[in-house]
Order: structure tokens, then C-alpha cells, then sequence
């Protein structure tokens, strides 16, 4: 009897820690809780860390980034209004298309706001920083997906 009880409390044990370990998730949900305000202050800021903008760059970049923010939140606020009213549906094909297109338009757009106020040297820092954000997002993309 005593066997089977620390048979039974192994069991236990193995299959608990055989269980999906999630650890720091890159939801975007808790950086949706802060104002666009917030959003761009934070990202002004570690720009300027990055790229030691001056203080006319900096209220530029802040503008560019707030109008970022706004866009963004209202485009969450809109998705997650829809999610939870029932109404999202899978975009088609074309929808998907048309969504894309717009997106790197978008970036398109921001990235020749960013050049007119940064100089060449920063500019390239901060493509380089972009590039690089890029490729470890689609890393833990492919991680996240491996896991379940």
C-alpha cells in the first residue's frame, strides 16, 4: 500500500510538471491597459536612449509616436468590441489582402516621418533596431506556435 501511494504521489507530480509551461507571455493586452499618451512617452523615451535624440527630435518623434498610439488603441478597441459583441468573423482572402496592403503602407508612411526627423546615422540605428525587433518577434512567434 505504501508503494502504491508514493507510485501515485510520483504520477501526480510527473504529470504536473509535464504541463505547458506559458512562463512571460508577449500578449499585447497589458500594454493596451496604458493611455496612447503612455504608450508614446515610453517609446520616446527609449528611442532617445537609443539614438540620443535631441529635444526638438524628441518632441517630433513624440508627436509621431502619439499619433501611433491612438491609431493603434482604437484599432484594439474596435477588435476586441467586435470580438466580444459576437460580430468578428474570419477575414477572407481578399479582406486579409486588403489588411496587409494597409498595414505597409502604413509603415511605409511612418518610416519617411521617422527619416525626415532623424539624421542619417540615427536613422540607420533605428532601422537596424527595427529589423532586429522583427526578427526576434517572428522567433517567439514560431516558439509560441511550436508549444501549442
Amino acid at each position: 500500500m505504501k508503494r502504491f501511494a508514493v507510485l501515485m504521489a510520483l504520477l501526480v507530480s510527473l504529470g504536473a510538471m509535464a504541463q505547458k509551461q506559458d512562463g512571460h507571455k508577449m500578449h499585447k493586452g497589458p500594454k493596451m491597459d496604458m493611455t496612447p499618451e503612455q504608450m508614446a512617452t515610453l517609446q520616446t523615451k527609449k528611442m532617445t536612449l537609443a539614438l540620443d535624440l535631441t529635444d526638438a527630435q524628441q518632441k517630433k518623434v513624440m508627436k509621431i509616436h502619439l499619433d501611433e498610439a491612438q491609431s493603434r488603441k482604437a484599432k484594439w478597441d474596435e477588435m476586441k468590441a467586435k470580438k466580444e459583441s459576437g460580430e468578428w468573423t474570419k477575414p477572407t482572402s481578399e479582406e486579409r489582402f486588403e489588411m496587409e496592403n494597409a498595414r505597409l503602407d502604413h509603415q511605409i508612411a511612418h518610416q519617411e516621418k521617422m527619416k525626415e526627423v532623424l539624421n542619417d546615422e540615427q536613422y540607420q540605428t533605428w532601422k537596424k533596431m527595427r529589423k532586429h525587433k522583427a526578427m526576434h518577434g517572428k522567433k517567439k512567434m514560431q516558439e509560441r506556435g511550436r508549444r501549442g
